[in-house]
């Protein structure tokens, strides 16, 4: 049914074929010159509070010269800005540490963010598909800041609404290439803030040297190595159990044996008690007289396993009715246990009746055993389920150089390769990628990367002398002290 259209109506046809649909031009409302001056300034004054705030250093760095010059000349000026600059390359080479903690990474962040990511972030968002279109608008996430450190950058990005950070980390190669890095850790701040990790450089492309032996042993804490980031590598053995995966070749006796170096103080004073059990009699019997029992063969292996059970029980006996938690003493030591290749004496082991004798031991260690006192440390090549069925008691899991990508997560727990722990793609040489592993902790479900000092067979020998003759002066390794201390 057809009406007459009004001629003011009439007006906003866009098309009268009265084939075609209605369609009317939208009213276009003139807004006043002065709502428009007001929206300008207050977007250059918050934009100006925004740049105070955010970078204030810079700020002052480029006001301050120019007040100067107006007030006293250009002379004085540049005489204040050489001086500064002076004392700014003295402080440098007197205490390096201070002048980049206070100066230089600021210096560095600010010369990042404008040279590198803000220059390719427009490219580098569309070309990793973060970005969105709108109505012809493009709309990126938003850079909020670059921090940087001695090895690495850590931008902060905020994400566009429906974003999620499963979406940025299947990026994540991409945007390391995009900003001139070998890789790139996605993780999250808060709710739609992510925060990006690129390595300027790889610490742990050489190998460590065996480190020096502890002045004092916290059980919590054991140095072993290093970690991507500059920090100490320190891995608990007290309250947890640790389980080591990696290829032959992947260097999981430099855990072992870093871990060994870590507790010599402890073990000389009495306070910390190694089982050892070395089935290819190859990794640990340089320094079997470190341990308080040493098994080869598969018999006593199982032997050692009963008689740590039968300590674990008595323990436990004791301790019911009075604490929770084992506290460290003379009395009751913390007890090691240290399983090299655990699949030998497991799933690849012929006799059924020694089979099912250890792995009933390791089970009920793994699961009692770290409120009395007792941890353990094993390690394995193959971390299939049908080679370590009891891989889930471990709390705390390292993963070295694995042959195939869906064996990270069978280490790590499911989604740790995209959380960033590549541990197939560690380097098979040994002077590069021996000893790098990806850590998960109990506490943590993100990965870090950290690699394990070598402790050579001389360093082994050295330490076995130290332990066994400790009043010998002859002895480069230094003298230590052990203190006590109650871990959870």
């Amino acid at each position: 049914m057809l009406r007459r259209t009004h001629g003011e109506v009439a007006g906003d046809l866009v098309t009268t074929n009265p084939g075609a649909p209605v369609m009317f031009r939208p009213t276009v409302v003139q807004t006043p010159a002065i709502i428009t001056l007001c929206v300008l300034a207050w977007r250059f004054v918050s934009g100006l509070v925004r740049l105070l705030y955010r970078h204030p250093i810079a700020v002052h760095a480029y006001l301050a010269p120019v007040a100067a010059t107006l007030r006293y000349g250009w002379v004085f000026t540049a005489w204040c800005f050489g001086c500064v600059v002076l004392a700014l390359v003295v402080w440098a080479f007197a205490h390096r540490p201070s002048f980049c903690l206070v100066v230089g990474w600021r210096l560095l962040a600010y010369w990042r963010l404008i040279a590198n990511y803000r220059r390719h972030w427009s490219f580098a968002m569309s070309g990793a598909g973060l970005s969105r279109m709108d109505k012809a608008l493009e709309y990126r996430p938003r850079l909020v800041k670059v921090v940087c450190g001695p090895v690495a950058d850590v931008v902060t990005v905020k994400m566009l609404k429906g974003q999620s950070p499963e979406l940025w980390r299947d990026r994540s190669d991409n945007l390391a290439h995009a900003f001139g890095s070998a890789s790139c850790r996605v993780s999250i701040v808060r709710a739609g803030v992510l925060r990006l990790t690129f390595p300027r450089r790889d610490l742990l492309a050489s190998p460590i040297p065996a480190l020096p032996i502890p002045a004092t042993v916290d059980l919590a804490a054991v140095p072993i190595g290093l970690c991507e980031d500059g920090k100490p590598w320190t891995l608990k053995v007290h309250g947890t159990h640790v389980l080591v995966a990696g290829a032959t070749g992947a260097g999981k006796g430099s855990i072992i044996w870093s871990t060994v170096r870590g507790l010599l103080p402890a073990i000389r004073a009495g306070l910390v008690e190694v089982i050892a059990l070395d089935p290819k009699l190859m990794e640990l019997s340089y320094g079997r007289d470190i341990f308080r029992r040493y098994a080869s063969s598969p018999e006593d292996c199982a032997d050692a396993l009963e008689e740590a059970v039968t300590l674990m029980q008595d323990r436990a006996g004791l301790f019911a009715g009075h604490v929770r938690s084992h506290t460290v003493s003379l009395e009751y030591p913390f007890v090691l246990v240290i399983v090299d290749e655990v699949a030998f004496l497991t799933a690849y082991q012929s006799d059924k009746d020694l089979k099912r004798r250890i792995s009933a031991a390791l089970a009920t260690l793994t699961t009692q055993g770290r409120a009395v006192g007792i941890g353990v440390l094993a390690a394995l090549q193959d971390p299939r389920k049908e080679v370590m069925n009891i891989r889930n008691l471990f709390p705390d899991k390292l993963a070295m150089r694995l042959d195939e990508s869906e064996q990270v997560d069978m280490v790590l727990g499911d989604g740790a390769r995209e959380r960033g722990a590549l541990a197939d793609c560690i380097s098979p040489v040994p002077a590069v990628g021996a000893g790098v592993a990806y850590v998960r902790l109990e506490a943590s479900p993100n990965p870090t990367r950290a690699r394990a000092a070598y402790v050579s067979d001389d360093d082994i020998r050295d330490m076995v002398a130290w332990l066994t003759a400790p009043d010998d002066d002859t002895l480069t390794l230094p003298q230590t002290q052990t203190s006590t201390g109650e871990a959870a």
